[in-house]
């Protein structure tokens, strides 16, 4: 039997792959907030990119841990198809949980499906990454530990999508995907300690990409998305600060309404002509009767 090492580059690349999942499930909770404060399409665009955060984060996580894996006698390499397909899976079961909460009436049911269904597509593309592995050799797993790691799965899937229902405040998402890329990296190591490898001593060329051929540049490009979304998200303005600044702007427009209305036949009295030196004064309206200008007065 092969000996195993997850961690070839020491802590490295635990600690880069926790913060990946770390990184993808705050992003992923972020936008399932803001889906639920939102309606119709910029609601199904939030669940779209929440389903692709979750997935590419733990995906990543998954292959950014396997750069640290090793078996003592024989090399690794990756299926290309294989581990696309384990990325693919990844979103789209993903996607199928955070739709049911996002768009569940029942929220306790919704909770549980999305759960499950997220939970078991987790576990489903870690065991299907597993199985993209080429090495001289037969891998076998440990069934109870196999069990283990998938109810860990589920487990820390309905806990984020229960975080994601229930908490809005950005401090707490930030708690809660910590606790779920904690939850997320025990899930993989649980199911890697699973792992057993027989191995058989050949010289044959082994099929498939190296992992600094293939796994390590779609990491990294992945890992950039991810960046690149997060940003994205943090600058796109919430659903209140939307109705706080079309609230502002209604109140610095003009109203047209206060603008007065003159009555209907109203006509202005026009401005009476100045005098000009010479000419006798205007005569002025007064209670008693018209009152004349001095050279009437003296003309009397």
């Amino acid at each position: 039997m092969g000996h195993l090492d997850h961690a070839t580059y020491g802590w490295l690349t635990p600690v880069l792959s926790y913060a990946m999942a770390c990184i993808g499930a705050a992003l992923g909770l972020r936008c399932t907030v803001r889906a639920l404060d939102a309606t119709g399409r910029s609601r199904r665009n939030w669940l779209l990119t929440a389903a692709s955060a979750i997935g590419t984060g733990i995906w990543t996580m998954h292959f950014v841990a396997m750069l640290g894996f090793g078996v003592t006698g024989t090399d690794i390499r990756y299926d290309v198809p294989l581990t696309l397909l384990s990325l693919l899976i990844a979103m789209g079961v993903v996607g199928v949980g955070v739709f049911a909460v996002g768009y569940g009436r029942d929220r306790v049911r919704s909770l549980l499906i999305g759960g499950l269904t997220t939970g078991v597509g987790v576990a489903s593309m870690h065991y299907m990454g597993m199985a993209a592995l080429r090495l001289h050799g037969q891998v076998r797993y440990d069934p109870a530990l196999v069990a283990l790691s998938v109810g860990i799965a589920v487990v820390a899937a309905t806990a984020a999508l229960w975080a994601a229902l229930n908490i809005h405040a950005p401090a707490a998402v930030a708690l809660a995907s910590l606790v779920m890329g904690a939850a997320v990296s025990s899930m993989h190591y649980t199911g890697m300690f699973a792992v057993r490898v027989e191995v058989e001593p050949s010289a044959a060329e082994l099929p498939g990409a190296t992992v600094m051929q293939f796994i390590f540049p779609l990491a990294v490009g992945l890992g950039s998305y991810l960046f690149i979304t997060s940003a994205f998200v943090a600058l796109s303005p919430t659903a209140g600060e939307r109705a706080a600044y079309v609230s502002a702007e209604r109140l610095t427009e003009p109203d047209e309404r206060a603008v007065d209305v003159a009555p209907p036949g109203f006509r202005p009295q026009a401005t009476p002509p100045r005098p000009r030196q010479g000419d006798a004064a205007p005569a002025y309206a007064h209670p008693s009767g018209p009152v004349h200008g001095a050279a009437d007065a003296r003309g009397a």
